[in-house]
């Protein structure tokens, strides 16, 4: 990487001495990021209501093989309903404030950052961050900012990374963790480690209310505890309807990557031989309440006593335990900046096993390794005990880094001139170097809980990137109809490439059942055949990666099918265009027909698959372009359109599309994240930074370049060590080692493995390709460009100019063929240009002022009536030549098979393998590389204490007199005590009579009319609330205070101390309200007069819309019955509505009418 600095004393086009990426001298990270005269404010904004219907999971694909992202149209947060007062992590009816912002504001999370427990916790003051409470106890806690600063900000500000783990100066942030109180401790509520937002606009006065905890759940039987001292329904807030609570329920599976309504493949297979077919309904409902709790409050980790609250019956506590293990182990919770209660006990000097502890080594300290080695230190702090029992010490988690910095390919170089009061207070002026764009933080990002749920950090939203101008070779810009034709043109051909793709692999699973889920039901009655009993009778489900259903907006602008890592321009693949004869298609398209071209002719891609054993993705789409040009005549333009989105597809995967696999080049398909793409102001780099700082440093090494590893290929000797060598001649032991090398070095074979890699290990390494992006970084002093374009698209002619052969457009296409505009992100007049497929290879060649000189040139034809200068700064990348990158990310090959980067992710040994080229579902992707991370931790965690423990039996049988040991829990005999049993006066009524076949038969068929009524039209319209606006109240409200002051000083004039009563207070009001001139009276009159025509205007709507849905629900009961033959006994009940169809559903109280909680009986309430 080289580095070229401007000013008005040196010559611009002087070179400094070249370095390969970002050596010392061009680290500037001596930079603070935050001063003192930051300002720490920020306007706390409440969450609004999410409405979405549970018709946006009717079509919900289940599982396969790389589903790790189930659809979701969640921002965070959008779950923390203001409607909700037991949000987040609260479980009885606690509420918090959350202040959320979008586009070039900032997000900040729920910023009082802590749970309520109504039971003392199992960790109590090791975490230290719950709120213990008495029952009834009702207390407001100020945070200011004086009493604590914020941890993770703090260690966001530190900037230099290796200075940060040698220098006695590092910022202890642990001491800010669970050491914060305030004077609200004193009070019967305790609070242990109140946490903050991370974020250093933070607000100076924070409210977090804390509710009453003594109430029961409505519609449930008191709230029991056990011998374990779990509780059930703690976690159920009381406020919310089923209905709804289901809701945020499912919201939060969807938004953790889960299906809400079936078992990941990892539970079922975890499960199959331990619960029933009903009870995989339970197991859902517990595990989607606890992702609940997570989701909504990601600053403190979910605790087993909160997860055992998700029950509402005490036999599922060992459920909602292994519900609870499974989402810790696997990443779905308590992941990130989070810190966690070390459950580390003493070791009995009788069980202390010799020697020192384990020892886990992560190399790499990119993402994929601080992301692996802080969810290590997060595992081994929840289950330390299980080392400890057995006479050990939890293990040390240490990571190598060859590098003097961490991040990897995620690197925002610093700029030599600052921007001044342009950012975000504290914010670095960087432009990004290698990773650049948040692609979506919907459908389970998790760097949406890691940006904007923990580290707060701003970020800018690309605006408009879809209507992105794109400037011909000559710098006019194209016309927009023709750049939408070719655009239209290149989506065709791509999509009938698609068809010869590797058809994905299935996974099996099982569903729950899902209307009960959506109404926030457990199942009354149950089965005792297990779920692997079932799977000879098909009762689960093999499915594979179906399409993703409509967002909630449904625009799906910014979620593009296959290539995620796009700019903005999206290219929809697998459509049932590919199956309309191409000519029809065109003409659609606005093209007209070559004479003599018949409609009905079509394209053949076969030659291209005949002239290759090994057929590329490009050749098949260049053929297809070849004969559109005989049908339509294109001309140089469209063929200069043409691969433009050739090289945008080349950004996108690194490659040459001539060198991606025909069959398997978007095996990631349908796991794309949805939502607007976003860029991280002052630099991706404080994600990694953030992850290595947070809650406490983590043990990194730098300057440690690995030359060798020896290992044992086997777990058939635990205790063999791993030797871990270093160039400067330190050798490492390690009893587990995480490799997050990028594959680029792997396939260098820098690093030599002893013994060698096994031949399914280096194959897939082989097979697989690894590509090259370049980026020409240029800083100007003032801006020539339109700064609220986020991208500037830029045409290539061919070799040969104005050629209709599509061969000579191959190796210019994409040279500068995209500007990215940061000004907003860096602060300073910046665009940084990309070189892609051929051409990012030629700028690894190619000399500083060759690329400079031609991308100004190349500007200056783009901005003819600007002058455009010679930039002040200019960094250009060359990632090849990095030792330590040897390029970009990975794309499928021409000679990659299906399930190579599943064998990329298998351990071999002690080794374990991440890092963006071990994720199948989001390669070539910051959030990929995180969560492999995610998943070496729990592979090595597994290794290291074994599977999750299932006991025996999973769920207890039910006894016959459990309502009344539940009641008595907990009372003992007491000595020289008789116990009488005491005969209730009034005898109990009868028991009620065991329900008949065909009454349960009309009773399903009825919730089977239900199910389909809500599937299709959704809940029936809510009365709305009336308006009741007075307008003497809002006289009061407003004149409060001035007739208190006034009541006062009248008072006081016979008793000089007195102050008035609120009722003397209300009757001067009273008074100076009768006597006040009409005109002055009138704004308040018309203000009620509004709310009451309001209120009017909102009735006569509700009532339209509730007649509109009695019809079509009507309709529906009608189309249901006629296709569905009802059960015998049927006739009798025709005409009849249910209580979804009368209104009722959503309401807590009145008969029941379906479904007994609990056990209860359906009655009366």
């Amino acid at each position: 990487m080289f580095a070229v600095h401007q000013d008005s004393n040196t010559n611009g086009n002087a070179i400094e001495a070249p370095s390969f990426h970002f050596e010392s001298a061009e680290e500037l990270l001596d930079d603070p990021l935050m001063t003192s005269h930051a300002d720490p404010k920020f306007h706390v904004n409440p969450s609004k209501p999410d409405n979405t219907s549970f018709g946006l999971f009717d079509n919900l694909p289940i599982y396969d093989q790389y589903n790790e992202s189930e659809p979701s149209s969640v921002h965070f947060g959008d779950i923390n309903d203001a409607s909700d007062k037991g949000g987040s992590h609260m479980s009885a009816g606690d509420h918090m404030e959350m202040a959320m912002s979008g586009g070039d504001g900032w997000h900040a999370p729920a910023t009082g950052g802590n749970h309520a427990s109504t039971t003392p916790s199992a960790a109590e003051g090791a975490a230290g961050n719950h709120l213990n409470q008495t029952q009834n106890d009702q207390s407001t806690m100020d945070i200011t900012m004086d009493q604590a600063n914020s941890p993770i900000q703090e260690s966001l500000l530190d900037t230099s990374d290796a200075a940060a783990q040698e220098s006695s100066d590092t910022i202890q942030i642990a001491s800010h963790w669970g050491n914060n109180t305030t004077p609200a401790s004193k009070s019967k509520s305790t609070h242990n480690g109140v946490k903050f937002a991370p974020s250093s606009a933070i607000s100076e006065h924070i409210k977090v209310e804390h509710g009453s905890a003594s109430h029961q759940h409505p519609e449930t039987s008191p709230r029991t505890s056990t011998a374990t001292g779990f509780r059930v329904r703690t976690s159920i807030p009381m406020e919310l309807s089923w209905e709804e609570f289901a809701r945020q329920c499912t919201l939060a599976a969807v938004s953790s990557r889960l299906n809400p309504f079936a078992l990941h493949p990892s539970e079922y297979r975890l499960l199959r031989e331990h619960i029933t077919l009903a009870q995989v309904t339970v197991y859902l409902n517990i595990r989607n309440a606890i992702l609940r709790l997570w989701t909504r409050n990601p600053l403190v980790g979910v605790t087993k006593d909160e997860a055992a609250g998700c029950a509402r019956d005490s036999r599922y506590f060992p459920l909602s335990q292994v519900a609870y293990e499974w989402l810790v182990r696997n990443g779905y919770i308590n992941f990130g900046c989070v810190e966690l209660g070390d459950t580390a006990g003493h070791i009995p000097r009788a069980k202390a096993k010799s020697g020192k502890g384990k020892t886990i080594v992560v190399i790499g300290a990119g993402v994929a390794g601080l992301g692996s080695a802080r969810q290590l230190q997060g595992l081994i702090a929840q289950l330390g005990h299980k080392w400890t029992e057995a006479g050990e010490k939890p293990p040390r988690v240490i990571v190598l880094e060859g590098r003097n910095r961490i991040g990897g390919r995620v690197y925002s170089h610093p700029l030599k001139k600052q921007a001044v009061g342009v950012l975000p207070p504290g914010r670095r002026s960087t432009v990004e170097m290698g990773a650049h764009i948040v692609t979506g933080f919907e459908h389970g990002n998790p760097l949406n809980i890691l940006v904007r749920g923990q580290l707060g950090l701003h970020y800018h939203t690309l605006k408009d990137v879809i209507n992105t101008p794109l400037y011909d070779y000559d710098g006019k810009v194209v016309e927009k109809k023709r750049d939408l034709m070719v655009e239209q043109l290149y989506n065709d051909i791509l999509e009938r490439a698609s068809v010869f793709r590797n058809r994905p692999v299935q996974s099996r699973t099982i569903e729950g059942d899902k209307t009960l889920i959506e109404m926030g039901r457990d199942p009354t009655d149950d089965d005792e055949r297990v779920v692997s009993s079932l799977e000879e009778a098909d009762s689960s489900v093999s499915v594979t990666n179906p399409q993703q259903p409509p967002s909630k907006s449904g625009n799906r602008d910014h979620a593009p099918v296959s290539v995620e890592k796009l700019p903005g321009r999206t290219y929809q693949t697998g459509t049932s265009s590919s199956k309309t004869a191409a000519a029809a298609a065109a003409q659609k398209m606005g093209w007209t027909l070559q004479p003599g071209v018949s409609p009905q002719a079509s394209l053949d891609l076969t030659p291209s698959l005949q002239a290759s054993d090994y057929p590329t993705l490009g050749s098949a789409m260049d053929e297809g372009m070849a004969q559109y040009q005989k049908m339509l005549g294109l001309t140089a333009q469209d063929l200069r359109l043409y691969n433009w989105h050739h090289a945008n597809l080349e950004y996108a995967n690194a490659a040459n599309v001539n060198s991606l696999s025909l069959a398997g080049w978007d095996q990631d398909m349908g796991n794309e994240f949805e939502g607007e793409h976003t860029q991280i102001i002052g630099g991706y780099i404080q994600v990694p930074r953030g992850l290595s700082q947070c809650p406490s440093p983590l043990d990194v090494r730098f300057h440690k370049k690995i030359t060798s590893i020896r290992y044992n290929g086997t777990y058939m000797n635990q205790d063999t060590k791993t030797t871990i060598h270093c160039e400067d001649g330190e050798v490492v032991e390690a009893d587990r080692v995480v490799i997050t090398t990028p594959l680029g070095v792997l396939k260098s074979g820098t690093v030599k493995f002893e013994p060698a890699l096994p031949e399914w290990k280096q194959g897939c390494i082989d097979r697989l390709g690894f590509g090259l992006l370049n980026k020409v970084a240029l800083v100007f002093e003032k801006s020539f460009w339109e700064e609220s374009r986020d991208i500037l698209g830029l045409l290539n002619d061919s070799e040969v100019a104005q050629s209709l052969n599509q061969a000579d457009y191959i190796h210019t296409r994409g040279r500068f063929y995209l500007f990215w505009n940061c000004v907003k992100t860096s602060g300073r007049p910046t665009l940084i240009a990309l070189m892609a497929g051929d051409a990012a290879y030629e700028a690894e060649l190619l000399s500083n002022d060759i690329l400079i000189k031609e991308a100004t040139t190349r500007l200056q034809k783009m901005f003819p009536a600007s002058n455009v200068p010679q930039p002040c700064e200019a960094i250009v990348t060359r990632w090849k030549h990095d030792p330590y990158a040897r390029g970009s990310y990975s794309y499928v090959g021409p000679l990659s098979q299906p399930g190579d980067y599943d064998a990329m992710a298998r351990p071999v040994g002690h080794l374990h393998f991440a890092g963006e080229a071990t994720c199948g579902t989001h390669p070539a992707t910051v959030h990929g590389a995180y969560l492999s991370g995610l998943r070496a931790a729990s592979d090595v965690l597994e290794s290291m204490v074994g599977p999750i423990t299932i006991p025996s039996p999973l769920v207890p049988a039910k006894s016959k007199h459990e309502e009344s040991a539940h009641s008595g829990q907990g009372s003992k005999k007491r000595k020289h005590y008789v116990e009488y049993e005491l005969v209730p006066i009034n005898p109990p009524p009868p028991a009620p009579e065991p329900v008949s076949e065909d009454k349960a038969a009309l009773e399903q068929y009825e919730a089977s009319i239900i199910g389909a009524i809500l599937g299709q039209i959704g809940e029936r319209p809510v009365k709305p609330v009336k308006q009741g606006v007075n307008p003497f109240l809002l006289y009061q409200k407003e004149h409060w205070y001035t007739c208190k002051a006034e009541a006062d000083a009248e008072k006081q004039k016979t008793h000089p101390n007195a102050k008035a009563s609120r009722e003397e207070v209300r009757i001067h009001l009273g008074h100076k309200w009768r006597n006040l001139p009409e005109d002055v009276k009138k704004p308040y009159l018309d203000q009620a007069q509004g709310a009451r025509d309001e209120t009017g205007e909102k009735t006569a709507d509700y009532k339209e819309r509730v007649r509109k849905w009695d019809e079509d629900a009507e309709r529906i009961r009608e189309e249901f019955v006629k296709t569905n033959n009802p059960p015998g006994g049927w006739e009798g009940r025709k005409g009849g509505r249910t209580a979804i169809e009368l209104g009722l559903g959503g309401k807590r109280k009145g008969r029941k009418i379906s479904y007994a909680e609990e056990g209860g009986e359906a009655g009366e309430e």
